[in-house]
């Protein structure tokens, strides 16, 4: 009889990092060194359990014939079509039993293999380096049957000397890696559980006195316009920049005139750093960071952050990035004005920040550590407070800054997210500012500000933002003496977030607030061929936090939304105002370094919505903070007497290397003066005509008053009051908000069910007047309604009178009228657009003319819910009618009702009817950013008061074409 023993699995509870990996060191993507790339096809087997399998699969000659194929970089539950497993998402639960150090035996455990030939040129002196970039959540590792190490620090470099274990030919490389390990509990980062290499793995030649480990210091003194650079080493050599005539020894200082580094203007100058035996490319900026006056100061000025949370992501291959996703993120970005990111809540692929370096934002790396889910238990047995991890908790710092180091665009170090308080936090602090004290320590759960050089917050609502820009917020006086900043705020779930200008307006206000970064970037949909894209529970999870993972300004195809195109229009580094009466434009410089010489600026004239001239405006190359009066020429000459306005544009006058010449940053739009609203003569009356009542060229049901048809054009459903929308995330709010999540109170109150009670029709001599009651199914409340029909011959006008009763304590989600045409397609408005707008987002709408068809004025978002309303509307065209408004109106358009699109829960859920219907809205209750945040502010609330708003029907000139 013979027992099979089952191999050690200790070092997957064990809360040390790992054992035989290198000391971290600084990172760079190439040299003149050898490098071979073991990216591409593994071979793979699942296991259950951690300890399922022995090590004889790391032995040369192991027969992997039956084993399945996975790609490296990538996750093993996003390929094989679920025949490995699936994703689990949770925004902070852990989905195994908090019992630290300890995970369950069913530990999803991953056997990849890869044998790879050794070029026969490879070099024969030194000796090399395997390096792993990333793999969640600890890996073992063997190389032609010698054990090298594990490691834990998903989101961190690992490297192992094998140069003594390199074989000409063939060589066999084996990685064991653990779902769950006792690094699991610090990376609960709201975001998909992802095991795998997701990751670079490569091997790199070192060759004898190859370089090391390197530091580059590039500061600038703002006062001289002089640079002075060291670059420690710890194999000597030179370092020489050629365009500044620099070469120099490691370790010695220079200080030469340079132009420097800033997020707007992100100069870098090559350089080399030459050893004994390796030459590797530097790209050095410039810049000094400090903690001044009680602002963060870069080059001796103040910088406002306009900033986004930036998870990695991709659809279909989870964090595993390629370059130019990458690089698609940072264009993206730089086009919508954002000049920061931080790298929630982990370091990025250090190519991400290679490029942040090159295009110019401002980065806070953050660390890869997030302990969330203690928050259950009052965080009792938080690792951050318990010596026992400390030693894991520094080696994260560690690889974080030194693999990071020579980066510019980097002006904090974050010590992580959301991981309570205690002493590892303390103890990495300590360790960064002692290495680093040319850069600055952020951590958001430090509120008393003992171990960070900012007062950092989440979602803080606007007026306690504002009393902290007022320093009226407490607090213990080093807190109160240091600037702010907003990590998270304006939750970029589903529709919104609203209330970005209003932030905005007190960043701009008060100098002690130094700028936000939105939650967050990109939508973490996993394709999915039936859903569309899955989210939360959608496979099976037994928790999960459903479609809370996205969130983010870009949908998961990297698609803008409503929310980005909203927050580029907030943040422009140009603000331009104007008086249309007088013809004058107010530019301002809201950058901070860099003056206006790169834009170019045009303006345009237009007469109900249509341009009827443009040409080229001069401004001035203000410098920042700097200000102008611009007059704009005399208004041309137009006989049609409409509605007029200007528009000023500021666009890039050349390209750049984010886009291309033209492009426009910034736009500012004024009236020339009032709307003028067309008469109505009420001239024709109402003719009953047995069942049916005519007027105009509009026909009524008699008994009911509905709307039958216009002209030629039938109506399938009358119009008639509506309040309800499909609640946004927003709408519905976070589970902790239970006071106002207005979603639940307006389904508490009923609104979703309004039943219509007929009072009566009565056709008088000059208008058809239909009154009816509409109120919520078992309560008292309730709105009087008189729809009134007058015409004019040609046209049909409808005014509505809405009057509540009883006693309304919530707000409406929104106010006017919907109904159903047969059919329509192209759709044609004068009014904002040419996306979506609600009262509290509308900042991105500029009016004009718009075209569009109904499919196209949905907005794709993950989970369905309220989108697509055009606002400040003079009027629309569509199905054969046009809709005029008095005042400008809300409308959507959209083949399902309200009903069917709130009862929706993924895109594919919404099948198109035979009717088109159509919501003509006087009012819209705003969007707010409850799904994490606050609320819509006060001056956003649609009350349920006395309210009165007309639309003018008539039919188009093609339809009146085809019915004469």
């Amino acid at each position: 009889m013979s027992f099979r023993t089952t191999p050690s699995v200790d070092y997957v509870e064990d809360v040390s990092p790992g054992s035989g990996s290198l000391p971290p060191r600084a990172w760079y993507a190439s040299s003149d060194a050898r490098s071979l790339s073991l990216n591409g096809s593994w071979h793979f087997r699942l296991s259950a359990t951690a300890g399922a399998e022995d090590d004889s699969f790391a032995e040369e000659g192991y027969d992997t014939g039956n084993w399945a194929e996975v790609t490296v970089p990538g996750h093993w539950v996003l390929q094989g079509d679920g025949a490995f497993g699936s994703p689990i998402y949770t925004n902070h639960l852990y989905p195994f039993p908090v019992d630290p150090p300890y995970v369950p035996t069913e530990n999803p455990t991953g056997d990849h293999l890869r044998v790879f030939d050794l070029p026969s040129d490879w070099p024969s002196d030194g000796g090399a380096v395997l390096r792993f970039d990333g793999v969640e959540s600890c890996a073992r590792v063997w190389l032609n049957g010698t054990e090298l190490g594990e490691f834990k620090g998903s989101r961190l470099a690992h490297e192992f000397a094998v140069g003594e274990l390199l074989k000409p030919g063939s060589n066999v490389l084996a990685v064991r890696v653990h779902q769950w390990s006792a690094g699991s509990y610090l990376e609960d980062q709201d975001q998909w559980w992802l095991p795998g290499i997701f990751r670079d793995v490569t091997l790199l030649h070192r060759p004898s006195g190859g370089a090391g480990d390197f530091f580059v210091h590039a500061s600038y003194d703002h006062t001289t316009g002089e640079g002075t650079l060291r670059v420690d080493s710890d194999v000597d050599g030179r370092v020489s920049v050629p365009a500044l005539d620099i070469d120099v020894a490691t370790g010695e200082p220079v200080t030469v005139a340079v132009r420097p580094w800033t997020a707007e203007t992100p100069k870098l100058y090559d350089g080399v750093l030459v050893t004994d035996g390796e030459r590797v490319p530097l790209r050095i900026g410039f810049r000094t960071v400090v903690l001044e006056d009680g602002l963060i100061k870069v080059n001796g000025k103040a910088v406002l952050f306009k900033g986004v949370n930036r998870h990695e992501w991709h659809p279909e291959h989870g964090r595993a990035l390629d370059l130019e996703t990458m690089r698609e993120d940072v264009l993206l970005m730089k086009r919508h004005n954002l000049n920061a990111v931080r790298t929630s809540h982990y370091p990025p692929h250090p190519a991400f920040l290679d490029l942040c370096d090159e295009y110019g934002l401002w980065v806070i790396d953050e660390c890869d550590l997030e302990t969330h889910g203690f928050t259950e238990q009052d965080w009792r047995d938080n690792p951050v407070d318990d010596d026992r991890w400390t030693p894991a908790l520094l080696d994260r710092a560690a690889r974080m800054v030194e693999r990071d180091k020579n980066h510019p665009s980097i002006v904090f170090w974050s010590l992580g997210n959301e991981a309570g308080t205690g002493r590892g936090l303390t103890a990495m602090a300590e360790w960064i500012h002692g290495r680093d004290p040319e850069r600055l320590v952020h951590y958001e759960g430090d509120w008393n500000c003992r171990d960070t050089d900012v007062y950092s917050r989440m979602y803080a609502f606007h007026d306690e933002v504002e009393k902290i820009g007022q320093q009226l917020d407490g607090g213990p006086h080093k807190r109160r003496e240091l600037p702010f900043i907003q990590c998270e705020y304006a939750h970029a779930m589903g529709n919104g977030p609203g209330g970005l200008a209003d932030y905005q307006e007190l960043f701009e206000k008060y100098e002690r607030l130094q700028g936000a970064f939105v939650w967050e970037w990109i939508d973490h949909g996993v394709r999915h061929a039936e859903l569309g894209y899955a989210y939360g529970g959608d496979f099976g999870e037994e928790l999960h936090d459903g479609n809370f993972v996205c969130d983010g300004l870009v949908f998961p195809d990297r698609t803008p939304s409503p929310g980005l195109i909203e927050y580029k229009k907030v943040i422009e580094p140009v603000r331009i105002e104007g008086d249309g009466a007088s013809g004058t434009v107010h530019v301002t410089n809201k950058q901070d370094f860099a003056d206006l010489s790169a834009l170019a600026f045009e303006w345009s004239c237009q007469v109900d919505g249509e341009t009827v001239e443009s040409g080229s405006l001069a401004v001035p190359a203000l410098a920042p903070g700097e200000s102008a009066e611009v007059k704009l020429p005399e208004p041309p000459v137009d006989g049609r007497g409409g509605e007029r306005q200007w528009t000023v544009r500021a666009l890039l006058a050349d390209d750049t290397s984010w886009a291309a010449k033209g492009h426009v940053v910034a736009w500012g739009q004024f009236a020339v003066g009032a709307r003028p609203l067309p008469s109505f003569p009420a001239t024709d009356r109402p003719v009953p005509d047995g069942g049916r009542i005519t007027l105009g060229p509009a026909g009524f049901d008699a008994r009911t008053g509905a709307l039958l048809t216009i002209g030629g054009v039938e109506v399938g459903a009358t119009p008639r009051l509506d309040v309800w929308r499909a609640p946004t995330d927003n709408d519905d709010g976070a589970e902790w908000q239970t006071d106002t999540r207005y979603g639940t109170l307006w389904r508490t109150l009923g609104l979703h069910r309004m039943r219509h009670r007929l009072v009566s029709v009565e056709a008088g001599d000059d208008a058809l007047t239909v009154r009816t009651r509409v109120a919520p199914a078992a309560r008292e409340v309730g709105l009087d309604t008189v729809y009134r029909w007058t015409s004019d011959g040609e046209r049909l006008r409808l005014t509505v009178s809405v009057t509540p009763e009883g006693d309304w304590t919530v707000p409406l989600p929104r106010l006017g009228v919907r109904f159903g045409l047969p059919e329509a397609d192209r759709v044609e408005w004068f009014g904002g657009g040419p996306g979506e707008a609600y009262p509290d987002t509308g900042k991105a709408s500029m009016v004009g003319r718009w075209q569009s068809t109904v499919d196209g004025l949905q907005t794709p978002y993950v989970r369905p819910q309220e989108n697509g309303a055009r606002a400040d509307v003079r009027w629309v065209e569509l199905g054969g009618l046009r809709i005029e408004g008095d005042p400008e109106f809300w409308f959507t358009a959209r083949r399902w009702t309200t009903e069917q699109l709130d009862a929706a829960r993924h895109r594919t859920d919404l099948a198109a009817g035979d009717t088109v219907w159509v919501n003509l809205d006087h009012g819209q209750h705003g969007i707010g950013s409850q799904s994490c945040g606050p609320g819509p502010l006060p001056q956003y609330f649609l009350k349920a008061e006395p309210a009165e708003f007309s639309f003018v029907f008539s039919t188009t000139r093609e339809e009146r074409r085809l019915t004469d």
